[in-house]
């Protein structure tokens, strides 16, 4: 075991543990924005108040979760200390910065920053209100002949739902309807980006994690020695389109998309 501690405490051990957690929270990523596509179903958010729940009780992705926790906290202070170690490393700054150098790659502590305050208000205004505020609950009514939802059936909750559940399910079998309720985060989510404010800060955090991705996923498999002319084109690619634009512009829309159903435009 000695090995391996004297191995992650080296510079080289520092970089890769960065490295890991860096793309073991791009894999999240896309876990996270294909669950937050079921916003955009017009099913009046039954789609992902269930998804809600799921993430939530699952024992497996609750499990996930505390390492996600872990790793966002790790990566973060961690990125900050290799920040400051370099910095003392060089106290005094090129005159010149070489054209080679992104300016993302010389900034990834501030951009490292900025999100950490993102997730900060991100996880306070949606997954701290999810688990310990007092959310309101929601049915729905689906007939189990078509699958559609149905609206107007039953008028008023069952009586012996209990409200400390994230979710129940029960059956009309004469009737041929599934009822469920749920904790409505949907419209926690539609209320909260009424806010422009809100908005435009969602907006240029996910400008700064585009920054942040470009250069952080290609450098994490150039730590970990995966630089072939083969694959590198491919990571480079992935790094720009995928993780550069195309996850941080899904996050972007979906602010926009509910600030905008909110002033009648959609």
């Amino acid at each position: 075991m000695s090995w391996l501690v004297k191995t992650l405490s080296s510079s080289i051990g520092k970089k890769v543990l960065m490295s890991l957690t860096g793309l073991f929270l791009c894999s999240f990523l896309i876990i996270h924005l294909v669950g937050n596509l079921q916003l955009f179903k017009s099913d009046g958010g039954y789609a992902f108040n269930v998804y809600a729940v799921f993430m939530t009780t699952f024992p497996v992705i609750k499990v996930v979760s505390y390492l996600l926790y872990g790793s966002i906290i790790f990566h973060a202070v961690w990125g900050i200390y290799l920040e400051i170690k370099n910095r003392q490393a060089r106290p005094t700054r090129y005159a010149v910065v070489k054209n080679s150098s992104s300016w993302a790659s010389r900034n990834m502590a501030i951009l490292g920053t900025i999100l950490l305050v993102y997730i900060a208000v991100h996880m306070n205004d949606f997954w701290w209100k999810y688990k310990q505020g007092n959310l309101p609950f929601k049915m729905y009514a689906e007939d189990m002949r078509t699958g559609k939802q149905m609206d107007g059936y039953p008028k008023d909750m069952p009586k012996t739902f209990v409200l400390n559940k994230k979710m129940e399910e029960t059956v009309d079998f004469q009737q041929g309807v599934k009822i469920t309720i749920v904790k409505d985060l949907y419209t926690v989510v539609q209320e909260g980006f009424k806010n422009i404010f809100l908005v435009i800060f969602y907006v240029l955090s996910m400008v700064a994690v585009s920054y942040h991705l470009i250069h952080g996923f290609q450098s994490a498999f150039q730590t970990l020695g995966i630089n072939h002319k083969k694959y590198t084109p491919l990571i480079r690619f992935l790094g720009v389109w995928g993780f550069g634009v195309l996850i941080p512009l899904g996050f972007a829309v979906m602010p926009i998309f509910f600030y905008l159903k909110s002033l009648n435009v959609l």
